[in-house]
């Protein structure tokens, strides 16, 4: 459990100072978006890892050092995050950073659309084999029962 939230905060680290290094020889946001995703990133996971607790023992759920580590893991992200809005927006002009995120927020939601188009759209095609197979199955035993009954006919004759 601290593994992981060690692994997020490591990746918002890493992605702050990616663009601290960056920022100033970048010239569109496109230099270091690769940064920018790693931060976010990191900081959804320290957030996730904060909010789960599920599978882990009461004495390590608990803990002091485990909420304690998550705590202050969750505000150094936050405060990265902010850190590095100011950042970009002093270098690429007011309101940058929150086209990101929304732009971004925009991005996951019809990714998340998308797929449950595919898999609604993928059950449909299903129940339509399901009900073809059906019909094959009903016109077979037709078909079965005339043949048996047309060689019933035909011995009895």
């Amino acid at each position: 459990m601290i593994a992981e939230a060690l692994a997020g905060i490591a990746l918002v680290k890493s992605a702050v100072d990616g663009i601290k290094s960056a920022i100033n020889t970048a010239n569109d946001i496109g230099d270091i978006a690769k940064y920018v995703d790693n931060l976010l990133e990191g900081e959804k996971q320290v957030q996730q890892q904060r909010s789960k607790k599920s599978g882990s023992s009461i004495g390590d759920q608990f803990g002091i050092q485990s909420v304690a580590q998550e705590v202050i893991d969750a505000r150094l992200a936050q405060e990265k995050v902010q850190e590095m809005r100011t950042l970009v927006d002093m270098r690429f002009g007011p309101g940058t950073w929150q086209s990101i995120v929304d732009e971004r927020a925009k991005r996951i939601r019809e990714a998340k659309e998308a797929a449950a188009q595919a898999r609604r759209e993928a059950i449909q095609r299903h129940n339509e084999m399901m009900e073809t197979v059906k019909m094959g199955v009903g016109v077979g035993s037709i078909v079965l029962v005339c043949v048996a009954f047309l060689i019933f006919i035909l011995t009895i004759a």
